[in-house]
């Protein structure tokens, strides 16, 4: 069969823009690397049989009408609104939980009914209800004791997780990331506040099942693309083999940039996660669907999956605990989170500049373009891809 397009990777990227065009009227051909659609987004039942999040937990989120409506063609939604707490040693010795990003209901818990009361209300005098006021806002103002607040804030909730998840030292933290850190001068404790939030009824990868299910749309899984593909470079305009024929139409590539080019220019440096999964015979294992270790442990979170899926099983669940570490590449590893500075930006503008001598190969997606997305960001970017592809 003779295809239209070729789209490396089966995640949110490939799979939205592998739809679009499709129903275009293009013959399209989905190559994953895993035995597994998904991406990143893939669940599946464990041996209890919990629905989990393979590769950590994914919440959906969105501001974007158009993600909302085009994503909605392929599940009904579970009305799910995450909220996370923060597990952190107590002055007792014991632990406290409070709601995280900090606001007025963690003020209470971190500092008690009076001094708390004291502390709101300086907030709202100067900053007023509903506002997110940053580290920074904080630092900078005159008061003694909201100056204070920012550094417990600073001390408690950030800089040791931001360490275990960076593997950087406080010195090496970014200084305008810590000024951005919040306090929500509200007491709406989710984490989100966008206005369509769920979760897939079924499940993610059923989500993804029903939008690969088309006609004109062949999918491949267990298939690494990189050893079908070929670039050679000219300077008129680079040429793209597939299965060592020249291949005239466009080819979407949703893997790590670097790699596609065998790394020519040095490694693209990441973040990797190691999951520990772990089934208590009990129906439920913690307060929150995610709790942060922001102080000590060495795991940066756990997930319990029943809270987002709403699964009703009784007498089993399973959490995850996730640790971050410097991604190797080695097989078993997988790249979730671009480092972003001067060295890594430079880097991966000598891979762009490199696939922009193909004019018909698209980078799309984190890895792709090398940055942080959110997954309505990505389906936003495949939406807009596509639409600009059909009208060539």
């Amino acid at each position: 069969m003779q295809y239209d397009t070729l789209i490396v990777g089966a995640g949110f990227a490939g799979a939205v823009t592998a739809r679009r065009l499709a129903e275009a009227g293009r013959r399209v051909l989905v190559l994953e690397k895993h035995d597994h659609i998904g991406g990143n987004a893939y669940d599946r039942p464990d041996a209890a049989g919990v629905l989990i999040h393979q590769y950590g937990p994914h919440i959906f989120h969105t501001n974007d009408k158009e993600v909302y409506d085009f994503l909605s063609r392929f599940t009904k939604w579970r009305d799910y609104q995450h909220t996370v707490a923060a597990n952190i040693p107590a002055a007792d010795g014991g632990r406290t939980e409070m709601p995280v990003p900090f606001n007025l209901v963690s003020l209470r818990l971190a500092f008690g009914p009076e001094k708390a009361a004291e502390l709101e209300q300086k907030l709202l005098d100067t900053y007023g209800a509903g506002t997110k006021v940053t580290i920074l806002q904080l630092r900078q103002n005159t008061d003694p004791d909201l100056k204070a607040l920012a550094q417990y804030v600073y001390d408690h909730v950030f800089v040791r997780y931001t360490m275990k998840q960076w593997g950087k030292t406080p010195e090496e933290i970014d200084p305008a990331v810590t000024a951005r850190v919040p306090v929500f001068l509200s007491e709406d404790c989710r984490y989100f506040q966008d206005a369509y939030q769920g979760m897939p009824l079924e499940g993610y990868t059923a989500l993804f099942e029903n939008m690969l299910r088309h006609e004109n749309i062949t999918l491949r899984t267990g298939c690494d693309a990189r050893e079908r593909l070929r670039f050679e470079d000219a300077p008129a305009g680079g040429q793209i083999y597939f299965d060592g024929a020249p291949f005239g139409g466009d080819v979407i590539y949703s893997g790590p940039a670097d790699e596609l080019f065998g790394c020519c220019f040095g490694r693209l440096p990441y973040r990797t996660l190691d999951f520990k999964f772990e089934t208590y015979p009990q129906d439920v294992w913690q307060s929150h669907g995610t709790v942060n270790y922001t102080m000590d442990e060495d795991y940066t979170r756990i997930t319990e999956f029943k809270y987002l899926t709403g699964q009703v099983l009784p007498g089993a669940t399973t959490i995850v605990k996730e640790y971050s570490r410097a991604y190797t590449g080695a097989e078993d590893e997988i790249p979730y989170y671009a480092i972003a500075n001067d060295d890594t930006a430079a880097l991966y503008a000598r891979y762009a500049e490199k696939a922009a001598h193909f004019p018909r190969l698209h980078l799309l997606g984190r890895l792709a373009e090398y940055r942080y997305y959110n997954m309505d960001a990505i389906v936003a970017g495949a939406l807009r891809l596509s639409d600009a592809l059909v009208k060539q």
